[in-house]
């Protein structure tokens, strides 16, 4: 936890939750040890959309369904949303979550891996939100940048990797050298390209919120 979790506890506290279908597989989620986006995070995507009023979302990670569901609950009437999604075993559950939402007609999962399919996608997005493997998000970020359009919002989620990020790389184990690496990369790209404009977040467990200018 990043910051204080008495504070946090407080925050949340203050939620007013979500229908009972995401309630339901956030519940999911946490049974089976799916990542899920923390509380503050889905305030955070829900005061965002309320603000941009997107017509076209690009997800990158699905997991089952979650956030694609959350974002299609508070985007606008009408808003296209797609996700991609790699893991051959969560596609058919978040397909499922999908069909019981009602919401096949708006959202639209590609399969497969998120390097390959951002190389072929065409047009642009109004919001993107990144929420896929951590050690990633740098290299999808010339493809995130061509497809967000003018204006848009790039949300990235787990920046901050329960405080890892802030630790020498030496502190933190061997195996996690690499994203731990890479996502100092990403922040340090999101903060000095100039085409963008980003602010980094203590929000659950870190946030990044870039306009395209």
């Amino acid at each position: 936890m990043i910051t204080d979790e008495r504070v946090s506890a407080f925050i949340n506290s203050f939620d007013r939750g979500n229908t009972e279908l995401l309630n339901e597989i956030e519940d999911e989620c946490r049974r089976t040890n799916v990542p899920v986006i923390r509380t503050q995070m889905q305030s955070l995507l829900r005061l965002l959309l309320a603000v941009g009023r997107p017509e076209s979302i690009l997800e990158v990670g699905t997991a089952i369904g979650f956030s694609a569901l959350l974002m299609s609950e508070y985007a606008p009437e009408g808003c296209k949303i797609t996700t991609i999604e790699k893991y051959e075993k969560r596609i058919p559950i978040a397909k499922e979550n999908f069909r019981k939402a009602g919401k096949e007609a708006s959202i639209t999962l590609l399969e497969g891996d998120a390097a390959e399919i951002l190389k072929e996608l065409q047009g642009t997005y109004d919001f993107i939100f990144m929420d896929a493997a951590k050690g990633q998000y740098i290299n999808f970020l010339p493809d995130i940048l061509r497809l967000l359009r003018k204006g848009g919002l790039l949300v990235s989620d787990n920046v901050l990797q329960d405080g890892d990020v802030i630790e020498s790389r030496f502190a933190v184990t061997r195996r996690d050298r690499t994203i731990h690496s890479r996502m100092r990369e990403y922040l340090y790209e999101l903060k000095h390209n100039e085409q963008l404009e980003t602010a980094i977040l203590q929000v659950g467990d870190g946030a990044t919120v870039s306009v395209k200018l």
